[in-house]
This record gives C-alpha cells, sequence and structure tokens, in this order.
C-alpha cells in the first residue's frame, strides 16, 4: 500500500511539471507575438518616404528640368555646349556632388571664388570629365558656349544643388522629342497672320462715321448739310448756282469800288 501511494505520488508531480511547462512556453509564445505585431499605423508612420527624381536636359530648348515622382518641379534656363564641343546625348547619373569646387583643366587650376570657370557647385556626371554646375560667365546662360557641360546660373544652380542627390538619373536630349516639347514648350500665340483677317474684317462690318469738315479748312464756303446728304448731280447744280452768285457779288464790289 505504501509502494501505492508513492507511485501516486510521483504520478501527480509529473502531471503538475507538465502542466507548468505548457503555461510558461504557451505565455513565451504570447509574448513574442505582441512584439512582432506592429499595428498597421505604426507601419505607415514609420515607412520611409522615397523621391524619385529624374533631370531633363534638352540641347535644343537649353532648358533643364526636374521632375519629382513623375512631376515637374522646376524648369531652368542652361547653357549647353557650343558645335566645336558639344554636350552628350544619353542616359547619365550624378555621381558626385561638391561645393566651392576647385577647378583643373588642360594644367590650369582654379581656386574657389568668383573667377572659377565652373562657378560654385559642380555635379559631376557619370561620363568622365561631364558635369552640371555653375559658371563665371552669366551672360552664356541661354546659348550654345561650353565646352559641353551643362551651365546654370548662380541662384538655378545653388537651388537645383540642393534638390538633387548622388544617384539621380539625368536625360540629355539632343533633338526634341514628344517628352521635351511636354516639358519645355511655352504657350503658342495666333500668328499676325491669322489675326489680320480677323481685323479687317471687323473694320468692314463696322458702321462708317460721316465725314466732319476739317477745323483749319482753307475753303471760304461752306458746305450746308443738305447738300452733303444730297446725290452728286444736286451738288453739283447747288456749287455751280454758289459760284455763279459769289461771282456776281465780287463784279458789284469791283464796280462799286470797293474792291
Amino acid at each position: 500500500m505504501k509502494g501505492l501511494n508513492t507511485w501516486l505520488a510521483v504520478v501527480v508531480l509529473a502531471a503538475s511539471l507538465t502542466e507548468a511547462g505548457l503555461t510558461a512556453q504557451a505565455q513565451t509564445q504570447s509574448a513574442q507575438n505582441s512584439q512582432q505585431t506592429v499595428p498597421p499605423a505604426a507601419q505607415s508612420a514609420t515607412a520611409p518616404v522615397t523621391t524619385t527624381r529624374l533631370i531633363v536636359v534638352s540641347l535644343e530648348d537649353r532648358k533643364l528640368a526636374l521632375v519629382e515622382n513623375g512631376q515637374v518641379t522646376k524648369v531652368y534656363t542652361v547653357a549647353v555646349g557650343k558645335p566645336s564641343t558639344p554636350s552628350p546625348a544619353g542616359e547619365f547619373t550624378i555621381e558626385r556632388r561638391v561645393a566651392n569646387p576647385t577647378y583643373h583643366h588642360d594644367g590650369r587650376t582654379v581656386a574657389p571664388g568668383p573667377h572659377n570657370p565652373v562657378g560654385d557647385r559642380w555635379m559631376g556626371l557619370s561620363k568622365a570629365g561631364y558635369g552640371i554646375h555653375g559658371t563665371n560667365e552669366p551672360n552664356s546662360i541661354g546659348k550654345a558656349a561650353s565646352h559641353g557641360c551643362i551651365r546654370m546660373g548662380k541662384a538655378d544652380i545653388e537651388d537645383l544643388y540642393s534638390r538633387v542627390e548622388v544617384g539621380d538619373k539625368v536625360e540629355i536630349v539632343g533633338q526634341r522629342n514628344d517628352e521635351t516639347a511636354k516639358l519645355f514648350s511655352a504657350p503658342q500665340v495666333a500668328p499676325a497672320a491669322q489675326i489680320q483677317p480677323a481685323m479687317v474684317l471687323a473694320k468692314a462690318n463696322s458702321p462708317t462715321p460721316a465725314a466732319t469738315p476739317a477745323a483749319n479748312s482753307s475753303s471760304s464756303a461752306t458746305v450746308s448739310p443738305a447738300i452733303a446728304a444730297a446725290s452728286p448731280t444736286t451738288v453739283s447744280d447747288a456749287v455751280s448756282s454758289m459760284l455763279s452768285r459769289t461771282g456776281s457779288v465780287v463784279s458789284s464790289l469791283l464796280v462799286g469800288g470797293v474792291l
């Protein structure tokens, strides 16, 4: 009997230990699940906001557009390569961003400052030797005047530099296409040839104002409204009669010694 009681005690103890182990395992699993589960609001709040940027340069338009997430953010006027040193067309990326760069070219070195040919900002492209930069020749902006790089005015290059990052894509378009036409085309103005016929038609349909005598007319005869409104034959007869009477008066004055 004593052995049976001992055996039962062992069985009860084992069952208790097993239940305690299962309870602890369930609590641990629940804690892990609660740590791994993040509310949707928290997920959206911590998700990084990415911006896709594209720089489009039209060599024909001499314009640069910054496109962010498919929308045009800014358009700038630029200088492009001259015919003897044209700007390269194609797709590139920005590889370097340098503020207040030192200029090196053909053994010539120019320190940062107002005389630096690349201005105070440089964005080097994936094509060696080419970049988007400032200039110490602001009058060249809007012209084909560079050695192949894309030049920008001081305020514009500083603004663009603050908006872009290394790795952003750059597309240089040699000939105008549908994309650049949408980005850079100015509003169309009706040609003069289309405006002139409308003006002529309007003038033809407008009433002709009645003729008025000049204020400083040298004529001594005054044409009455009745004569002005009469037919050409009536006007001619009236004028002849007036001249005849005028001649008679003049003759009488001559005879009387007045004139």
